[in-house]
């Protein structure tokens, strides 16, 4: 029985560990992303914490999926002006609305909250000064750069 348990406690340390994100950090990678073009702005997507770790759904932007809610992990999105919508659903659909401006750099946590099956993802506008003392030790997750 002891050693069924310690298997059991072994699988679940490996898929937790598997969950999270793996490539470089927001901090190894700053000098060399992509420069935001004048004419577009850049909306920078991470979850910070690891909790909830199985729960990793789809991240929409205006309805198409642009990346996964990762612990630990982060990615960005350069799109031109406008009105947009961030959304996630597991067992409920979690939305956040924004405008995006010529140059503007914006950050939306994705917070986990706990649910009824299943957490909640949802997305929040952070300002800049507190998102990046979060994001730096996220991990890239996004398109190859």
């Amino acid at each position: 029985m002891r050693r069924s348990i310690s298997i059991s406690a072994v699988v679940l340390l490996v898929m937790a560990l598997s969950a999270c994100a793996s490539g470089p950090t927001f901090s190894e990678l700053a000098d060399s992303m992509t420069p935001l073009s004048p004419e577009k702005g850049r909306i920078y997507l991470y979850r910070s914490g690891s909790y909830g770790m199985i729960v990793q759904p789809n991240v929409r932007l205006n309805g198409n999926v642009i990346g996964e809610a990762v612990p630990r992990g982060f990615f960005f999105v350069d799109v031109m002006p406008g009105n947009y919508e961030i959304s996630t659903q597991t067992e409920v659909e979690r939305k956040l609305t924004l405008t995006l401006d010529k140059g503007q750099i914006r950050f939306v946590r994705l917070n986990m909250s706990i649910g009824f099956l299943v957490g909640h993802v949802y997305p929040e506008l952070m300002e800049q000064a507190d998102a990046m003392e979060e994001i730096t030790s996220c991990h890239y997750i996004g398109q190859p750069l």
